[in-house]
């Protein structure tokens, strides 16, 4: 068992997907992937029994064959995985380790694989796991919104590859803090706020540390809290002198904010949070990045339960393809029973249009890899 970790209490919450497979002291599998835990007794069992099993994260090997890079590109297999490099990669920052470098690096081309190759996936990572993620888990939802916003907004690899790197650091100041701020239901103190808006140059000042000094990534730091209006922090800076890196990973977090449950208020549903980001097409942003992230979103995001027009309730599982879509994996038959094996329904048809976005108390339990077509 010495390859496997304890759960830590408050890292699983009631009514959300587990983030992976929980363990048995043996080994065994207790819960799957996706199991959505239903009451505070489960919760504490997991607490008390169950285990998982981080893997680290490497550049792979020049000479890999196609297959392990879909097996490695599956995101819902390797979001623990993400996971623990974050946190390991913001950790070594923290103190000061000169190999901070390459684990965000790994890590930052972990994830723009998992996009490269299975992108529907990865968008619907982000929404699966929104009702109540940790920081860290947000940072790397940033990082994937940032991934494909990028690329439909037509920066090149490079640019895309540091601007994910930047997504994943620029909020290492405030990750001791940020769980706690957003369980906070009060208004913010003075001090609170200061920790706020010093995060940029504290971020950039640690990164400097470990000898991070690629001065695209630093900018991107030190201006993804302007606004195009002059009203941002730290610098005021306004329009054209903001890089569209930071706007991108600014709405990235924007994005997250609004689709994310706090405890001062309730999370938007996918409706809600396209017409905001349609608005700030009109001003605050560049107008093209906006867009871009609602042409990468569609109407209905990958990972949005749906009630379709025979009554069936599923899952988006894939994007529009030309005439055809958005695919739906049904969960639930037009009785409310639930199928073993999820068929998937091409909404384009008349009799599984798309209904309403559904918005249950509770989500249901999915296994999200046979969903979306993976083999683990």
């Amino acid at each position: 068992m010495s390859e496997f970790v304890r759960i830590a209490p408050g890292a699983l919450t009631i009514g959300r997907p587990l983030p992976w497979d929980v363990h048995d002291t043996d080994g065994k599998v207790l819960l799957c992937q996706g199991y959505v835990i239903q009451t505070e007794s489960q919760l504490e069992q997991l607490f008390e029994r169950g285990y998982f099993k981080p893997r680290v994260i490497e550049l792979p090997p020049e000479d890999e064959d196609a297959a392990s890079n879909e097996a490695d590109s599956n995101p819902f297999a390797r979001y623990p995985d993400y996971l623990h490099a974050l946190e390991k990669a913001l950790a070594s920052i923290a103190a000061g380790n000169p190999e901070a470098r390459k684990q965000l690096q790994d890590l930052a081309q972990a994830l723009e694989q998992a996009c490269t190759l299975a992108p529907d996936s990865s968008l619907a990572l982000v929404h699966l796991y929104s009702v109540g993620p940790t920081i860290h888990e947000q940072i790397i939802f940033y990082a994937i919104l940032c991934q494909l916003i990028a690329r439909q907004f037509g920066l090149n690899e490079q640019r895309t590859s540091i601007l994910t790197e930047a997504a994943l650091s620029a909020n290492l100041a405030l990750v001791p803090v940020a769980d706690k701020l957003n369980a906070f239901n009060k208004v913010l103190s003075d001090e609170q706020r200061s920790v706020i808006r010093k995060h940029p140059q504290r971020s950039i000042r640690a990164l400097r540390a470990v000898g991070v000094d690629n001065k695209l990534l630093l900018t991107i730091i030190a201006q993804h809290h302007e606004q195009a209006d002059g009203s941002g922090y730290p610098a005021g800076l306004s329009g054209a002198d903001i890089r569209p890196e930071a706007e991108i990973l600014a709405l990235a977090e924007r994005y997250v904010a609004m689709i994310t449950k706090r405890a001062y208020r309730k999370r938007m549903n996918v409706t809600a949070a396209r017409k905001l980001i349609t608005n700030l097409a009109d001003g605050g942003f560049r107008p093209a990045i906006p867009k871009a992230l609602l042409l990468v979103l569609g109407e209905y995001p990958p990972g949005t339960l749906v009630r379709l027009e025979n009554n069936e309730v599923g899952v988006i599982s894939g994007r529009p393809v030309r005439a055809s879509g958005p695919f739906v994996h049904v969960v639930f038959d037009s009785a409310g029973e639930r199928y073993e094996v999820p068929p998937q329904r091409d909404t384009s048809v008349p009799d599984f249009n798309i209904q309403a976005v559904e918005e249950p108390d509770m989500m249901p339990s999915m296994n999200f890899s046979q969903i979306w077509g993976f083999s683990g």
